[in-house]
């Protein structure tokens, strides 16, 4: 949307920052196994930008992952403090994913849906008004270019 606010946020420690001008396609809650270990908990909480214009600060660490439908996934943490903090993706550039506990406003993240369900742990509570699919959707997928 023109003229809104930029996303920005850091690190725990502001080692690591970004600034996203452009508003985010999706905001989820993620309980796929991967987002669970990469947090520590039920599940991972994501603002999806597809095409904006991002500017980072600092150099994160990295380790890769491969998803269900073969896409690879960077996540950038904190070598400092350890913390989450964004996502890229090398074989599809446009799209960059900030962990919402990052920012510094995170009252922006309002999330919509919630994703891979089929992997969720029983004791990870989340609203029950939010829209639910127990993978990625496949219009998600293919409207994006995300497959």
């Amino acid at each position: 949307m023109p003229g809104s606010l930029p996303y920005t946020g850091r690190c725990a420690c502001g080692a690591i920052g970004y600034e996203v001008i452009g508003e985010p396609v999706d905001m989820n809650h993620c309980q796929c196994r991967q987002c669970q270990l990469a947090s520590g908990t039920g599940h991972s909480s994501h603002l999806t930008f597809f095409g904006a214009d991002v500017r980072t600060t600092g150099t994160p660490s990295h380790w890769e992952t491969t998803g269900e439908q073969g896409t690879r996934k960077s996540r950038a943490f904190c070598g400092t403090c350890g913390a989450p903090v964004f996502m890229t993706f090398p074989d599809i550039p446009e799209l960059f994913i900030v962990s919402p506990a990052t920012l510094d406003a995170p009252e922006r993240f309002v999330p919509g849906v919630a994703l891979w369900t089929v992997a969720a742990q029983p004791w990870d509570y989340l609203d029950p008004a939010l829209q639910r699919f127990e993978k990625l959707p496949a219009t998600a997928r293919t409207e994006q270019g995300w497959e």
